[in-house]
């Protein structure tokens, strides 16, 4: 793509199409789809009871059209409760919103899901140690105008985002540096304006620009051992998150349709519900040595919808155990686990079949 052509799609508000790594285009649903500087605010409401199967009267607003920054719908996602009402209270009322939980339970996915069934147009940013604040904020660049090479300034993503109906995801919230989560401050507050100081502009947001992040800790640092790279949070800043959603691991029943679901397995089968009713358990035996100060690597649902895929690939469970879990536990403990599977499954995963 020329220069001027970036250019040109910047002017209208889009960003750049998704592209292949050999530069050809992608020619998925969501690349065809119109740019999110056509919707202007949402047109419809829907029903919660309706769309989400939650029995609640709140009807929340959406877009009719779907845009090229909304994410793709899994018509097999369950959605919890609670998490789903904080959420939907963001959307709905301009709240800001924090989910936070321990990893693979579906923070970042619920918020997309939720977003797919809205139409509503989401970008998300992980806050990894790299993330600067001129990656958020943009940087001058050298861009070719009638031939000439000049300088100008390029917004970042947030700029982008604040100005238009679109719901922003900080992931690894606890992760983030300093002086870039200073930055985010400001916009926490709901009329927050972004003050561009390269620019001497200042950037009201949208009124549909939301705000969401998702994290492991609650600001308060690493607690467990389990998630080194995390930080603790100014007090100030989360207190400026109005609603902080918990989304842990789920009871087992529920977990156990979840995984049913999302492998479009038959529930009715017996025999299929009896082995991921079994891989769950086992799931749970690991959070439970986790607790009890056994083990120091859990099973989250994540891990066990990749074991019942790679069981899919292998054909046998025990292979697909040791290489999607067993394989990354500590030496000392893989004795532990092996003995939760025996329980579960009545065979060891380190006999080869």
């Amino acid at each position: 793509m020329s220069l001027q052509g970036s250019k040109r799609q910047h002017e209208r508000g889009t960003l750049p199409p998704l592209t292949k790594p050999n530069g050809q285009m992608m020619t998925s649903q969501t690349a065809e789809l119109p740019p999110v500087s056509i919707t202007a605010t949402p047109d419809i409401t829907v029903s919660v009871r309706e769309v989400f199967g939650i029995d609640s009267d709140m009807t929340v607003p959406a877009f009719s059209e779907r845009t090229d920054h909304v994410p793709d719908k899994d018509d097999s996602y369950l959605f919890d409760h609670d998490t789903t009402l904080a959420i939907l209270a963001g959307f709905t009322f301009n709240r800001r919103v924090m989910v936070q939980g321990f990893h693979g339970t579906g923070k970042s996915s619920h918020i997309e899901q939720i977003a797919a069934r809205l139409n509503w147009p989401c970008v998300r940013i992980n806050l990894d140690s790299h993330i600067s604040r001129i990656d958020l904020i943009g940087k001058d660049a050298i861009v070719l105008r009638d031939g000439q090479q000049v300088t100008e300034f390029r917004e970042g993503l947030l700029p982008w985002c604040l100005q238009h109906p679109c719901a922003l995801i900080f992931d690894e919230y606890d992760a983030g540096r300093p002086d870039v989560m200073f930055v985010i401050q400001r916009v926490l507050e709901v009329e927050g304006n972004l003050t561009l100081l390269d620019q001497n502009r200042v950037i009201r947001p949208n009124p549909f620009f939301r705000l969401f992040a998702t994290a492991n800790t609650v600001g308060l640092g690493d607690t467990t051992g389990l998630y080194h790279g995390t930080q603790q949070i100014n007090q100030g800043q989360m207190d400026r998150w109005n609603i902080v959603s918990t989304l842990n691991y789920l009871p087992h029943a529920q977990e156990v349709a979840i995984i049913m679901s999302k492998m479009k397995l038959d529930i009715k089968d017996a025999s299929v519900k009896q082995k991921v009713d079994s891989m769950v358990a086992l799931a749970g035996l690991t959070r439970s040595g986790f607790m009890a100060g056994d083990l120091s690597t859990v099973m989250s649902p994540r891990t066990v919808i990749a074991w019942a895929e790679n069981e899919r690939i292998f054909k046998d469970p025990a292979f697909a155990f040791r290489v999607t879990f067993l394989n990354k536990c500590d030496e000392a403990e893989r004795g532990i686990v092996a003995e939760y599977y025996q329980r579960c499954f009545n065979t060891s995963p380190l006999v080869r079949s």
